[in-house]
This record gives structure tokens, sequence and C-alpha cells, in this order.
């Protein structure tokens, strides 16, 4: 082997094992919300829309500035004109050019432009909201792939003691056909129960790859297929720990500072601003406007007939204006008034739209507090039952071991006692996202986003 496949061969080596050791490597949920935060691509677009709001509000600021505009032309006539010196009718052919400098500045528009700033800057402020919005959803929906990976884990784990039960069971049969104290059926049933426990176990196991492929997904991982977490659960079993805590006391909390709820207030702030604005255009407008500009004409001549220079016209042809311009509304197809309307109808939508959203989020709080204690009184149930159904498994286990039951007796025990241990850890994995959730509305630090 050469010197170059060499290198190439370590290159390889090197990146494989780089991959594996990412891979390997194990995530808390604050390690995949900050990850997903940083590279989600949705979140790109929404703070770009932050950034386009942003220079809206900007120029909105800027347009109080004067405009300021320079104009040049040059002009040939001929045939029948008239000589922009003496005013004589020529038939000559003959060219001119004109310079000037214009400036306007608005003095008085119904205040329409303040009103736009107003609105603009609550519209920018809306879309930052809007960003740290999606950066909670986001959130969540990390967290809720990262609770379906531990349910499956949970649910691997517990398929692999059913598989192994059915295994020793199944060793257990074949010595007792051996001693002659079981017969040849008895060995397929023990087969039979060997294959479906093997079944639910490859099935928990792809549930699992998938649940893990779609935390990689929502965290945006490049070139991994799979995660390792660490999850860390603290079920709340204290009945009275959220009954000093009522609905309306965490809404209060929650209004303060959830992004939803503040980015549909500022949006109804600036329907109100616009609504302003467009109240403004049925009010008389007054401007103020001057420039300076001069030219240069061909048929400008001195008193020997010959054409002055471009610099002495340039300098003597100089002339300044100033002036104020009114403009009053008088008929415009009553579009002005049409436009105040369309503006009321858009604040009572934005108002409308407020309450709605304060109605659904109160109503979600109110569900989570009642789900809190219900999940508690359900963890503590299903507890209770899987310890029941484990003893009484441990007892089947042992009289099929004696020959006092059959395998369809076990089987049944043994699925009871699976099933237990699912409900107990779906009661558990609820509780700690109901937890979470509740913690967030009240707004304590759940994901840590600025």
């Amino acid at each position: 082997m050469n010197m170059h496949s060499k290198i190439t061969t370590l290159t390889v080596v090197l990146v494989l094992i780089g991959k594996f050791v990412f891979a390997q490597e194990t995530w808390t949920l604050n390690d995949c919300v900050d990850y997903a935060l940083s590279n989600n691509l949705q979140l790109k677009d929404f703070q770009y829309t932050t950034d386009s709001g942003k220079e809206t509000y900007r120029q909105s600021v800027r347009d109080l500035l004067p405009t300021l505009s320079g104009n040049a032309s040059y002009t040939v006539n001929f045939g029948r004109s008239t000589d922009p010196f003496t005013n004589d009718v020529v038939t000559t052919d003959f060219f001119s050019n004109s310079y000037s400098l214009e400036s306007s500045v608005a003095l008085f528009q119904g205040f329409q432009r303040m009103h736009t700033i107003k609105a603009s800057k609550f519209l920018f402020k809306a879309a930052k909201e809007d960003v740290r919005q999606q950066k909670y959803l986001l959130a969540f929906r990390v967290m809720q792939a990262f609770y379906d990976i531990a349910f499956f884990e949970g649910l691997v784990n517990i398929s692999m003691e059913q598989l192994q039960v059915s295994q020793n069971n199944q060793r257990l049969v074949e010595k007792q056909i051996e001693l002659g104290l079981m017969a040849g059926a008895d060995l397929y049933e023990a087969q039979s129960l060997l294959l479906t426990d093997s079944l639910n176990l490859t099935q928990s196991q792809n549930q699992l790859a998938a649940a893990r492929l779609r935390l990689v997904q929502e965290m945006n991982l490049e070139d991994v297929s799979d995660i390792t977490i660490q999850p860390n659960f603290a079920v709340d079993t204290d009945e009275n720990s959220f009954k000093k805590i009522e609905t309306d006391s965490i809404f209060k909390a929650t209004k303060v500072f959830l992004p939803l709820l503040k980015a549909s207030t500022l949006r109804a702030k600036a329907a109100r601003k616009q609504l302003g604005a467009a109240r403004g255009q049925l009010y008389p407008s007054l401007s103020l406007f001057g420039g300076i500009g001069t030219g240069y004409f061909e048929t400008t001549r001195d008193t020997l007939g010959a054409t002055i220079p471009f610099r002495e016209q340039f300098r003597d042809n100089t002339f300044q204006f100033i002036g104020v311009n009114l403009s009053i509304p008088i008929s415009n197809r009553w579009s002005g008034r049409s436009g105040v309307k369309q503006r009321k109808i858009d604040r009572l939508r934005a108002d409308n739209n407020v309450a709605i959203q304060e109605q659904v989020v109160y109503q979600t709080i109110q569900t989570l507090v009642q789900e809190h204690t219900a999940l508690q009184v359900e963890f503590k149930q299903t507890t209770k039952n899987m310890e029941a159904q484990r003893l009484a498994f441990s007892i089947a286990q042992k009289r099929y071991e004696k020959g006092l039951i059959n395998a369809i007796a076990l089987f049944t025990a043994k699925n009871l006692f699976a099933t237990a241990q699912n409900q107990q850890l779906q009661a558990r994995l609820k509780s700690e996202v109901n937890k979470s959730t509740l913690d967030f509305y009240r707004g304590l630090p759940v994901f840590g986003i600025q």
C-alpha cells in the first residue's frame, strides 16, 4: 500500500470514528432544544420577516425628512417654436439645457406619517414576538419527540423483559419434556409465545427508531439518523402542589410574557394607528417646497450677435423659488371614507383576535390544571396496579413451573403485567409533559429561551 492510500484510509477511518462518537453523544432535553433553535431553517425565515419589519419601521421614520431631487434636461427645438431669449416666433433649429435642484417637506398631512410610524413600530415588535413564539413551538415539538423516545425506550425494555421470560419458559418446557413431565404440544405453545414476544420487541424497536429519527429531524442534525438521550424525570406526586395556584393566576402570569398574546396585542395597537392614518387622508395637507435652477440657451446672444458662453449663462440664468402647497380633498369617489371603514373593520378584527387568543390560552391552562391532578392520581393508581400485576405474574410463573396452569393462563398474566407497565410508563411521561407545560405557562424558564 502506497503512502497516498494509507492517508486516504486513515482519513476515512477518522471520519467514521467522528461520526460514531457524535452519534453516541448523550443529549439532554436542554441540549436538544438549544441545538434545534440554532439550526432550524424555519426560524431563519421568521427572522427575515422581522428584519423586513425593522426596515419598514426605519423607513417610516425617514419619510419625515425633506425630499431632494436634481433635474437636468437637453432639448432640441426645430420647426416653428418660441425663442426663449426674445420670445419671438422663429423657425430655426436651436437647443437648450436646464438644471434644477428642488426640495419639499410636508408640514401637515393629518398626522398620517406619525400614525404610520407608530403602526410600523408595533408591527415590527409583533414580528419579533412571532420569532419567540416559533422558538417556543419548536421547543415543545422537540420536547414531545424527546419524551416519545423515552416512552419507546421503556417499551423496548418491557418487551425485552417479556421476551426473556418466554425464553426461560421455553427452556423450562424443553427440560420438562426430557423428563417426561410435559407433552410436545406444550413446547409448541411456548415457542408460539416466544415468537409473539419477539415480534413485539421488533415492533417496539422500530417505533423507537422512528421516534429517534423524528427528534433528529426536528433538531436538523445532519448525517445522523440515531441519537442517545438522557431523560431526567421527576414526577410530582404531591396532590396539593398546584391546588394553591388557580387558573386565573397562571393566566395572569402568562399574559405578561407569552409571545402569542403579546404579538396579537401589538397588532391590535397597530390597527388603531392604521385607522388614524386612514382618517388623516380626509384632512387637507400642507407642504413647503423650494429650489434653485439655471439653464443654457443657444439663442441667447450678446450685442454683437454671438452666443453667450455656457459658463456665463449658467451663472446669469440662475433663479430660486419657494412656496407652499395646500391640497384639500373634495371628492375622491368616496375612497377615503371607504378606506376608513375598512381600517375600522381591521381594528375590530384585531381586537377580536386578541380575545380569541386569550380565550384559547385560558382554556388550555384550565385543561392543564385539571389534567395535573388527574394525572397524579392516574400515576399512583397505575403504579399500584403494576405492582399488583407483577405479583400476580410472579405467582402465575411459579404455578406454571409446577404444572398447575397451562401456557395460556401464564400468557394472560404476563400480558396483564406488560399492559400495566405500559400504562404506568405512559402516566409517568404524561405527568412530566404536563408539569413542564404548566411551568412554561407560569413563566418559569423551562427552555431557557430569551
